[in-house]
């Protein structure tokens, strides 16, 4: 069945391309596309597009289909285009004519656009949730380890130094700035363009912030040819947001694999995190480090990748923008299942608590011994150069008592400051209120 079928039929070759892996990937939409149309059938019922004996049994039957879709049972038949051919067909054959009135008012281009809208700020909501996880995490194990001083790097040589507190507390803030991102593409995000059908509106009198109240949207995508526009400009700046994560904890995987190697081993993975080789049986592999990093990598392709496929499109809809759908859908649990797993890492990960017993390490002390001798009185350029040729000459013996204060440093790692940071913008969000609209409306049923 397909929604502009007349009395001509597309051969199978051409079917089959064009349709491609569209009723898989709608899946993913399925139940959104039920909550889409039963706002909109409340809204027709009010301009009188719909009956008033009709509605309650339209939306009986369109919660019945969402507790399928929401279960995973949905499918769309082999012969059938779409999901929204396959709402469709079974509304109607649950409810005959009645089920072909759902429709008025719509295109399957503002259908596709409010599912994906729908689809998108839920999985926002997940992504959140599991970067606001390993947050927490990161930050328990920087107060577990904020006295354990490690080695700071520059140019991958020993520099000055760090601490774990430091360490585990730089990437719980790097993701803290990641959900600013995240915050602004879910408000991009969170804007309905139901109404604006095919791109031009309707000649039907639409009460379009109706639907927005009944969805919880934060407002209107207004102009009705923006909102098509809004088509892949969505996907992109929340591909943005999600790269954003991904660099992060690719960047922390590169460390952890890096730092649980034997010539580093300053932290070591539980046995049972790890995995084994073939022919050597000493092997304990990092593979969930090494999996999380590249997959997190191709997730800051995405961006790129959506962007070339709809960079020289003019305003309008073109079935270019099908293709955004396969590299989109599945990029949200491939970024939480690297989340979840980074934190399930992090809980287990143990820390070497004695790595400065190792004197390759001494000399990271030099900065501290410089910054002693110019506190006492020495000029600082005088200091930097007595323990530079004390380095040289092997003279050098480092203090490792050190005392730093300012903000962010290792005596003062500022976790309070950088929850707050976190917790504020994620309140910002306002999941809750999104979620109280979508079970009003599924209670109208």
């Amino acid at each position: 069945m397909k929604l502009w079928a007349k009395n001509t039929t597309p051969t199978d070759e051409i079917d089959r391309f064009t349709v491609g892996n569209d009723r898989q990937l709608d899946l993913y939409l399925a139940k959104y596309d039920v909550l889409g149309s039963m706002a909109h059938i409340t809204m027709l019922e009010t301009i009188g597009l719909i009956g008033h004996d009709e509605l309650p049994l339209l939306l009986a039957e369109l919660k019945k289909i969402y507790l399928q879709a929401a279960a995973g049972h949905f499918v769309i038949e082999d012969d059938i285009e779409d999901v929204h051919s396959q709402v469709e067909l079974m509304l109607t054959r649950a409810l005959g004519d009645m089920g072909k009135k759902i429709h008025s008012g719509r295109s399957r281009n503002d259908q596709v656009l409010l599912d994906l809208k729908l689809f998108t700020r839920d999985r926002l909501k997940q992504v959140a949730r599991s970067v606001r996880r390993l947050f927490e995490e990161l930050q328990a194990r920087s107060e577990e380890y904020k006295d354990v001083l490690m080695p700071g790097y520059t140019h991958l040589q020993v520099a000055m130094p760090s601490s774990f507190g430091l360490w585990f507390g730089a990437y719980a803030e790097s993701l803290a700035d990641d959900l600013l991102l995240l915050e602004s593409a879910y408000r991009l995000t969170n804007r309905n363009p139901l109404g604006s059908a095919a791109g031009y509106g309707s000649s039907f009198p639409l009460n379009r912030r109706l639907t927005t109240d009944l969805l919880g949207f934060d407002g209107l995508n207004h102009n009705v040819v923006y909102a098509q526009m809004g088509r892949g400009k969505m996907e992109r700046t929340v591909a943005f947001a999600l790269a954003g994560i991904a660099g992060t904890v690719a960047k922390m995987a590169f460390d952890a694999c890096l730092f649980n190697s034997q010539n580093f081993a300053f932290v070591k993975l539980p046995d049972e995190c790890t995995t084994g080789s073939s022919i050597m049986p000493h092997k304990k592999n990092p593979d969930v480090f090494e999996l999380i990093r590249a997959r997190c990598n191709r997730l800051q392709a995405l961006p790129q990748e959506l962007t070339l496929i709809m960079n020289n499109l003019p305003c309008g809809y073109f079935r270019d923008l099908q293709e955004l759908k396969e590299a989109f859908l599945p990029a949200f649990d491939r970024l939480t299942d690297c989340l979840d797993m980074a934190t399930y890492i992090m809980q287990r990960i143990k820390v070497n608590e004695h790595i400065l017993d190792d004197s390759r390490y001494d000399a990271m002390f030099s900065v501290e011994e410089v910054n002693r001798r110019a506190t006492a009185g020495t000029p600082f350029r005088d200091a930097y150069r007595q323990v530079g040729l004390e380095i040289e000459s092997g003279a050098f013996r480092p203090d490792k008592q050190i005392h730093h204060t300012h903000e962010g440093s290792i005596g003062n790692l500022c976790n309070d400051d950088i929850r707050r940071h976190m917790l504020a913008t994620y309140e910002r969000f306002g999941f809750e209120r999104v979620e109280a609209a979508e079970q009003a409306l599924l209670q109208r049923a």
